[in-house]
């Protein structure tokens, strides 16, 4: 199993990044779900969003509810992370992860494989 990030880089306030997550070695109705986490110098990793393996439900952290939004595309075995309106707090390492059983999807220990991260920079 293998999860490549890609998408990330410098944005200005305000600004947008998408972020994709290509998956091998699995199909998504596989897994119950993959997920972005991020992780900020200082701070623990944070559950951002994430997508059921099967169906199109979704879920975010309050902190992104509007401004971000997951999708998939399974003829591609991708997920991407849309995020607009950046914020300076958005800064970090945005890594993707899949889970095969688990129920909790902003738990990190649900999680049975991660890829390496992209980092993301909001700043003037």
């Amino acid at each position: 199993v293998q999860l490549v990030e890609s998408g990330g880089g410098l944005a200005q306030p305000g600004g947008s990044l998408r972020l994709s997550c290509e998956h091998g070695g699995f199909t998504l109705d596989e897994y119950a779900s993959v997920s972005w986490f991020r992780q900020a110098p200082g701070k623990s990793r944070e559950g951002v969003s994430s997508i059921r393996g099967s169906g199109d439900i979704t879920y975010y952290a309050d902190s992104v509810k509007g401004r971000f939004s997951i999708s998939k595309d399974n003829a591609k075995n991708t997920v991407y992370l849309q995020m607009d309106s950046l914020k300076p707090e958005d800064t970090g390492i945005y890594v993707c992860a899949a889970m095969k059983y688990g129920h909790t999807w902003y738990l990190p220990y649900e999680y049975d494989y991660w890829g390496q991260g992209t980092q993301v920079t909001v700043s003037s």
